[in-house]
């Protein structure tokens, strides 16, 4: 089945149901059905063809998801597009992608404008909220468009998303999603977390990253999504109360921010079903915190873009489990077991199986797992190990009981909030600054991240430069995301005998006496 499936399938159910609402917005799964119809004939009037690149630039907001239905049905390929990327990184991800249209939101005009100068391939610029400085707004596109698009049958390997992930050069690379991939993830996702009454999912965080993918798992069951601009309190324990909310996403970084609200337990949650949490580890004491707060619903689900989301999971009643008396309170700092459909196994360089309880690489394999990076080979094959595995560069091991626990990451990449940084681009402009000789951005431990970025600095003799300076630079060139959270300068960094700075060796001054290294 192909994504817009799932979304008929949700149709079907009951079209009078909200699936959207967004503030005093509704907008039933009928109407957003006929809707998707409109949108994805303008979109083959205006030349898309089956499988072209679609993006869509926009934070939180219903209209977004009309876009992605519109480009589905039409049979286009969705591009997501973070709204907290730097401008030039998005440059660099629609001109890889080779995009050839994109839906924005009106207050991103000032990029878009250089979008227009950076990325030729894009024909179709098209405004979802207003009469667009680089294109039409959404309504006038659509205008004299009505009926149904077509019905195409669907092919498997076709792609349903292209969506970008960071490597170590810092170079953002394409993730071929495919329809078995979407309809995999549904399968499993469902499968594991089943809805006891009419579900209503909050979407906080960002739809480009997973509570995009779980919301779009949660159309085929008919749920109703309530959209926030982002994660903000106390407006999210309110919309859990005022909503009934059953699923909700957060990573943990939020979830510490809501337990550090005053009146956090003032709220009624006693509708939630599934809080989702993932993207990063998590305290397991501010795990025990959460549950005594908001009940015996946290669930933790463990994947990657490259096979998304569903690769592991932990359940609320093994989160229960773990805690009552006599329980295996160290399972909370797992992140469960293999799913229904995706085997996981931890494997050695040689991509032999190791044995429970010793260290190796996180793989897993299936229909889960991407088709590859779009436009390159040599990084998908060195994902790929003998047997079909994909490695996911998370080092971890498997209990006697089947419980993955992950314990490191085999690259230096950082998770922090839930977002992957790769220290190799943060270095590449602190290396910029004039005062620096030498750096290396590393991981440290931070209660409220998981991880905070840091760089530790080496200035040229003679020289001087200020933390802030630096932290700002990086917050210029980067955004905020991806800047260093505090600076270190030291007089030397520590290099191996040919030179090369010990990254493993500032990242361990840090990690000492912690319980787990990521």
């Amino acid at each position: 089945m192909r994504a817009i499936d799932f979304f008929d399938r949700g149709c079907l159910l009951d079209p009078n149901r909200a699936l959207l609402v967004d503030g005093d917005s509704r907008r039933t799964y009928r109407e957003a059905q006929v809707l998707s119809h409109r949108i994805g004939l303008g979109l083959q009037a205006a030349g898309m063809g089956q499988g072209d690149k679609v993006a869509v630039y926009c934070p939180n907001d219903m209209r977004a998801f009309d876009c992605i239905l519109g480009l589905l049905r039409g049979g286009g390929t969705w591009v997501p597009l973070n709204a907290r990327n730097a401008v030039p990184e998005n440059a660099y991800i629609l001109d890889n992608c080779d995009v050839t249209v994109l839906f924005y939101h009106s207050s991103f005009e000032e990029a878009v404008a250089v979008f227009r100068e950076k990325c030729p391939k894009i024909g179709h610029y098209i405004c979802i909220d207003a009469n667009g400085n680089a294109g039409p707004w959404l309504e006038d596109f659509i205008a004299g468009h009505a009926g149904e698009v077509p019905f195409v049958r669907e092919n498997p390997d076709d792609l349903w998303a292209l969506m970008s992930s960071g490597g170590t050069t810092g170079r953002p690379k394409g993730i071929q999603l495919s329809n078995l991939v979407f309809e995999t993830m549904t399968m499993s996702m469902l499968a594991h977390m089943p809805a006891k009454k009419p579900p209503v999912h909050l979407v906080a965080a960002p739809m480009t990253h997973a509570a995009g993918g779980i919301m779009s798992v949660l159309m085929a069951i008919g749920t109703t999504n309530v959209m926030m601009p982002g994660v903000k309190f106390p407006d999210l324990m309110q919309n859990i109360e005022r909503h009934g909310v059953s699923y909700l996403f957060l990573p943990p970084t939020a979830i510490y921010g809501a337990l550090a609200q005053p009146d956090v337990r003032k709220y009624d949650y006693s509708s939630m079903e599934y809080f989702i949490y993932g993207a990063a580890p998590m305290s397991v004491d501010k795990l025990r915190e959460s549950i005594d707060v908001f009940g015996p619903c946290m669930a933790q689900l463990y994947g990657q873009t490259e096979a998304p989301a569903f690769c592991t999971f932990l359940s609320p009643q093994e989160h229960v489990e773990a805690l009552a008396p006599g329980g295996k309170a160290q399972r909370l700092y797992s992140c469960g077991r293999p799913t229904l459909n995706v085997p996981v196994e931890i494997l050695d360089d040689d991509a032999a199986i190791v044995p429970h309880g010793e260290r190796g690489e996180i793989c897993v394999r299936g229909n889960l797992v991407m088709k590859g990076y779009y436009k390159n080979k040599q990084a998908t094959d060195e994902v790929s190990a003998p047997g079909g595995w994909h490695r996911t560069g998370d080092i971890g091991y498997q209990d006697e009981d089947g419980y993955i626990y992950i314990v490191d990451r085999k690259k230096d990449m950082i998770i922090s909030g839930g977002f992957n940084i790769y220290p190799s681009e943060i270095e590449q402009v602190v290396w910029g600054h004039p005062a620096v000789q030498d750096c290396a951005v590393v991981g440290v431990p931070d209660e409220k991240w998981g991880e905070a970025v840091k760089a530790v600095v080496e200035l040229k003799p003679g020289a001087t430069a200020t933390a802030d300076e630096i932290v700002a630079l990086c917050k210029r060139e980067l955004g905020s995301v991806k800047a260093p959270k505090s600076v270190e300068i030291w007089e030397q960094l520590p290099r191996s005998a040919v030179g090369k700075v010990l990254k493993k060796d500032i990242r361990a001054k840090f990690w000492a006496g912690q319980p787990r290294q990521v």
